[in-house]
């Protein structure tokens, strides 16, 4: 534990404090403008961006910056002269880059959230082929193979089949294990120093959210019927009340996964901006803060590994609660049916 937390200092600290020498001495008037270039840096850091320079300091050698916008510059090309030049066009304010698409500019450059997400990828796909090992009864052989297979077992048995039932779980398992894993690594990779946290941005929850609400409204027609879908949408209430009962039935089927991309987004991108103003105490009042600000934030670093995997727990579950309700749309149709015919 002692090597650790030195690791975790040095992590943090050494890119800090080489900031702080770029900057150089402050000057007469210059802690305000420190408290504003802060922010705005941490704004910067915790926004997703095309502009993603990575370099990697390897004593006695350095290596080279990666400019994702210089290495993919052949993805951004316009129709129309100038169309990529200035602000969003008015009404898209909101909407920049879709406003900027519809008026000719086809920037199709990867940001450093897909990046991440690439790399997140790459990393599952290598570890779990890794994990495969079996013996010649099948069971697992070596600690990485066990570990994959507690958490595949876990999200099977503990995930799944309690709120799927044992039959359709088989059919949902593979979706639900793929999110686990998937937002687990997108997490657990945003914490290494000089990455970036791909679900602390908005748009890639939304993305995963509306996976989830798609997977929920197939298992509702599925397990139900078109017929009895759009049946359980009036709630079972007299014709007259339907004007009401549908909208918000129909409201409720989008509030999920609102829930879903905003519960991560936001414990995410919180979690870092927590860390990131912590160590910015050490350039807003003095270097002398570190002794306060660094032990802080390695507590904070410790609580977000914790809070990764809750968050990808927490995801998956939601994910398997809402998918159950709707095949559990098909047994409240059989149940109306047989209580039809008993009648």
């Amino acid at each position: 534990m002692k090597h650790l937390v030195l690791v975790l200092v040095a992590l943090f600290a050494v890119p800090a404090f080489a900031s702080h020498e770029e900057h150089g001495e402050p000057g007469p008037g210059e802690v305000v403008d420190k408290k504003k270039e802060t922010a705005e840096f941490i704004l910067h850091h915790v926004a997703d961006d095309t502009e993603f320079e990575m370099e990697i300091p390897f004593p006695p050698y350095h290596l080279p910056a990666i400019h994702i916008a210089e290495a993919f510059s052949f993805l951004k090309y316009e129709s129309v002269p100038g169309a990529c030049d200035g602000h969003a066009p008015a009404g898209f304010e909101s909407f920049p880059s879709l406003g900027l698409f519809l008026h000719g500019c086809y920037d199709l450059r990867p940001t450093k959230a897909i990046l991440m997400m690439w790399i997140a990828c790459g990393l599952l796909f290598l570890v779990l082929f890794l994990g495969r090992s079996r013996d010649q009864n099948g069971v697992p052989k070596g600690l990485l193979a066990h570990v994959v297979e507690v958490f595949a077992l876990f999200v099977r048995d503990e995930i799944a089949t309690p709120n799927l039932g044992k039959d359709e779980s088989k059919r949902y398992t593979p979706y639900l294990t793929s999110l686990f894993f998937f937002i687990l690594a997108i997490n657990w990779l945003g914490l290494i120093p000089g990455m970036f946290t791909a679900t602390g941005v908005v748009t890639v929850t939304t993305a995963l959210a509306v996976i989830t609400f798609l997977f929920t409204q197939i298992a509702g027609i599925r397990a139900a019927g078109l017929g009895g879908y759009l049946a359980h949408l009036t709630g079972g209430v007299p014709v007259f009340l339907w004007p009401i009962m549908i909208p918000v039935e129909v409201l409720g089927l989008f509030t999920k996964p609102f829930a879903l991309l905003v519960r991560l987004f936001a414990n995410m991108l919180g979690g870092h901006m927590v860390v990131f103003f912590l160590l910015s105490l050490i350039f807003v009042w003095t270097v002398g803060a570190a002794a306060v600000a660094l032990p802080l934030t390695i507590a904070i670093f410790l609580l977000e590994i914790f809070v990764g995997l809750l968050q990808a727990y927490l995801f998956t579950l939601l994910t398997s609660l809402f998918i159950g309700q709707g095949v559990a749309m098909g047994h409240h149709a059989h149940g109306d049916d047989h209580a039809h015919d008993a009648h």
